[in-house]
């Protein structure tokens, strides 16, 4: 028997199942921010069963008041949970009182009063460009099996040459480079798709891999395959990129975002304009974007800091 069960009367599962599917096909979600929204309406009725006695229903939602959440919000920090997390806690639960307010079942007004944690303000931290050049290269690739080590350098050129997430990398096919076209057209977070451009050091990396993969790879299914044929997963590439950082002796930050990060940072520190690269990196909003504005700064008074005789 699925856990939630216990937590929670049927009438409230059956609203917060129709409101997942809802994000899921009207709002189109990203997946991971899916499964986010699921663990943290979980956490909450979990919660709310301890807080009223007994199996959750709609009508005790429809009795919460803001100390009720507030109580929430400071048990989930007890447990370890951070800003970032707490301000996506309470995203998601406004959204489901919301739906649940749509339907005339509860007033989502408290949930509304609430102010969001404050978040902490950190830059990403993207790689130099020789740290960038070294990661992506195939001879760096810690792999004994040629292929997959041309395939690890695939993906990572893609993270950096093309500034693409690592789903947005798994999730392309032979055909996206078919004819060698100068431009790739990628799907990313809301199904919307965007334009990035191929370099030739992308093509050669590709085709690399392709002639080097034991495995037929049919234009319309994935172009990056598991050790056993499947569908690459993220979770690999992950973890090769833990063992280059340790080779290699990069910080903890060298992840395969960092990558993305890096895209964006080096287009910008050589005149790249912002809403360029908003484009370019998928952005729904130009303030995303912005943060990459932080960095160029810091960078070049860090350069000040170390060079100039009055700093």
């Amino acid at each position: 028997m699925d856990k939630l069960l216990i937590l929670a009367a049927e009438d409230l599962l059956a609203e917060r199942a129709a409101w997942l599917e809802s994000l899921a096909g009207e709002r189109r979600l990203a997946a991971n921010t899916l499964d986010a929204y699921e663990r943290d309406t979980r956490q909450f009725l979990s919660f709310l069963t301890a807080h009223v006695g007994g199996p959750a229903s709609i009508s005790d939602v429809s009795a919460l008041r803001p100390a009720d959440l507030r109580s929430f919000l400071a048990f989930r920090r007890k447990e370890g949970a951070g800003a970032r997390s707490l301000g996506r806690h309470l995203a998601g639960l406004r959204s489901f009182l919301r739906h649940l307010e749509r339907k005339g079942l509860v007033n989502a007004a408290g949930a509304g009063a609430i102010r969001s944690p404050k978040q902490p303000k950190s830059l990403p931290k993207p790689l130099s460009g020789s740290q960038a050049m070294t990661v992506v290269s195939r001879e760096a690739q810690m792999h004994d099996e040629p292929w997959i080590a041309a395939r690890d350098a695939a993906v990572l050129t893609l993270l950096y040459g093309c500034g693409l997430r690592i789903s947005e990398a798994l999730d392309l096919t032979p055909g996206n480079f078919t004819g060698r076209p100068t431009a790739l057209r990628v799907t990313g977070k809301g199904s919307k798709t965007r334009l990035v451009p191929l370099l030739p050091a992308i093509h050669e990396a590709v085709d690399t891999y392709a002639k080097l993969c034991p495995y037929h790879l049919p234009a319309t299914e994935p172009l990056f395959r598991g050790a056993r044929g499947g569908k690459l997963q993220p979770a690999i590439i992950q973890r090769e990129m833990q063992r280059l950082r340790s080779a290699l002796g990069l910080p903890d930050s060298a992840t395969p975002h960092a990558l993305r990060h890096s895209f964006a940072t080096h287009l910008l520190g050589s005149g790249g304009d912002l809403r360029t690269i908003q484009e370019l990196l998928g952005h729904a909003s130009l303030s995303t974007t912005q943060v990459y504005t932080g960095i160029d700064a810091a960078r070049l008074l860090d350069v000040y800091d170390k060079a100039h005789p009055r700093a």
